[in-house]
């Protein structure tokens, strides 16, 4: 059974497409979703509210962006280009420039929020670390962080650095809704893909696999100097931690200076490994459809994967981290990109 895939525009519904690509990640700042159409029936406008339905699923919330059309002696097409929601966090400037101590990640959020329009704020989640504050150096209750918003700073590059520093993702839901998380660390794989020397059961296209070790290091340092007074002590002042990568060969030393006074360096020290080993092993698979066992392919979801045509047999549980359904004179396939569990790569 063929993959069913709707636009929804307003009362409008679109089914019949030249082709289409439609991007999610966990890890960028907005999804994006871009539509061929043949002799649309009706006037399709830049700015118009949408959804996106694959197989009667709703997998995207969004706004249309751009309007593509092309005329020829013998064809008419229109292109349709548009994000998701997040996309508007993406584009809009804070205006509210007030430094706030203490602030909690769901207060800044609600604050940030309120003239941004179509967002639900009253639906937004909010993981278990958006009510803490984020950790001093120092351990002194004068020390906690302000909030510090400049002018040229978007919705979005704010609270990315805030949820960030609590140990959290910031992205947007299927359905729109607003979401301060962690990515899936654990549990029962949804999908499983197959690629076996012997092709039993095999339900992948192509593979691509990348072991690089480059930008990886074997310990990552953090160090700097927090502004003082004459109340505190050297220990106070300056700071430093260092992780080590056992996973890494050889000796191979990387050092960084923490960017504020609320940065805890040993958190900041751990991200930065993290992302390291995120860059470092690259794993893609391309497969025929859009969905498996009847559910859509999700990201942050775990996938099972059996590959023995590597180099290294791939026997493991991985997080989808990107998703791309796409169609075209070629056929319908969903690319995905996979990373190891437990990682907050951003």
């Amino acid at each position: 059974m063929r993959d069913k895939v709707t636009l929804q525009i307003d009362d409008q519904l679109i089914e019949n497409f030249l082709s289409y690509r439609v991007e999610s990640n966990l890890f960028n700042a907005a999804d994006t979703f871009d539509l061929t159409l043949a002799d649309p029936a009706h006037p399709v406008e830049e700015g118009s509210r949408c959804k996106l339905y694959v197989n009667d699923h709703l997998e995207l919330n969004g706004i249309i962006d751009r309007i593509i059309e092309n005329t020829s002696k013998t064809e008419n097409s229109l292109k349709i280009e548009g994000r998701d929601l997040m996309g508007l966090l993406v584009d809009s400037y804070a205006q509210d420039f007030q430094s706030k101590k203490n602030e909690s990640l769901k207060a800044l959020a609600q604050r940030l929020l309120a003239d941004v329009p179509f967002i639900n704020r009253k639906a937004i989640q909010y993981g278990k670390g958006s009510k803490d504050r984020a950790v001093p150096l120092t351990g002194k209750e004068e020390d906690f962080e302000f909030t510090e918003i400049e002018p040229a700073q978007t919705v979005f590059e704010i609270l990315k650095k805030y949820a960030l520093s609590r140990g959290m993702l910031f992205f947007a839901l299927p359905d729109g809704t607003i979401n301060f998380g962690e990515p899936v660390t654990a549990g029962s794989a949804e999908y499983t893909l197959i690629l076996r020397k012997d092709g039993k059961f095999n339900n992948v296209l192509n593979a691509q696999r990348i072991r690089d070790i480059s930008q990886r290091y074997k310990t990552v340092t953090i160090t700097g100097q927090r502004q003082g007074t004459d109340e505190y002590g050297a220990e106070d002042i300056n700071i430093s931690a260092t992780v080590t990568d056992e996973t890494f060969p050889f000796a191979k030393p990387f050092v960084a200076t923490a960017d504020h006074d609320g940065q805890d360096p040993a958190r900041y020290a751990k991200v930065l490994m993290e992302r390291q080993q995120f860059a470092g092993h690259s794993l893609s698979y391309k497969t025929y459809g859009h969905s498996q066992n009847g559910k859509n392919f999700q990201v942050n979801a775990v996938c099972h994967v059996s590959d023995d045509c590597s180099l290294r047999t791939i026997e493991n549980d991985f997080l989808i981290y990107a998703r791309t359904f796409e169609m075209s004179k070629q056929g319908v396939f969903t690319n995905l990109k996979l990373s190891k569990l437990g990682i907050l790569p951003v």
